[in-house]
This record gives C-alpha cells, structure tokens and sequence, in this order.
C-alpha cells in the first residue's frame, strides 16, 4: 500500500522556520522524483521544490528560492522540506508529491503552515 505521510506544519510567527517531513512507503522512493507542493485557501496548487530521483539536483519556486530547502534521505524514505524565513503569505496546506515517468504519481494528504504575522 503507498503511503505519503508528511508531518512537522504547524502555527509559527513571521520569520520563524519549519521543518516538514515526508515518509514514504509501498513504492519504490529512491526512483522517485520527490516534491512539495503548497496550496492557499482559494487558490491553485503550486510546486515549492522539487528533487531528482537520480543526482537530486534540485528545483524552487521563485518565492521560496533562498529561504526553503529540499532535501531527501533515500535510506529511510524520507524528503524533507526545510522552511526558514517564514511569511504570512507561505501559509498553506503543504503536500508531498512523488512521481516516476510513465507511472503513477501519488500524493500525501497535506499539513498546515500557518505563518501569522
């Protein structure tokens, strides 16, 4: 049975940070591009990072470029998503995503951020 379950969201203050992880199973993690997705009330779901399966180069949406980190640890089957610098506007329902080419993508059932300001 695949499973993405991620934890570590919460309530933090504006320029706190936020260490999401994402535990993997019933698949296997290691061929896996893995990310993270975000979604605001009211809007559309957007890719924050993502990270190669193969020589985990990395990815980053333009707001989040300098202050998130992506992150994976194949051994344990787990991706992580480092939060520092938080603001107002990252609070979202934070989903982790896996998907291989020609297979199947699979999707976590999210956690809040919230950031107040």
């Amino acid at each position: 049975q695949v499973r993405l379950v991620e934890s570590g969201g919460g309530l933090v203050q504006a320029g706190g940070s936020l260490r999401l992880s994402c535990a993997a199973s019933g698949f296997i993690f290691s061929r896996r591009s893995m990310s993270w997705y975000r979604q605001a009330p009211g809007k559309e779901r957007e890719l924050v990072a993502n990270i190669t399966s193969t020589n985990g180069s990395t990815n980053y949406a333009d707001s989040v470029k300098g202050r998130f980190t992506i992150s994976r640890d194949n051994a344990k089957n787990m991706v992580y998503l480092q939060m520092n610098s938080l603001k107002p506007e990252d609070t979202a329902v934070y989903y982790c995503y896996a998907r291989l080419m020609g297979y199947p993508a699979y999707w976590g059932q999210g956690t809040q951020v919230t950031v107040s300001s």
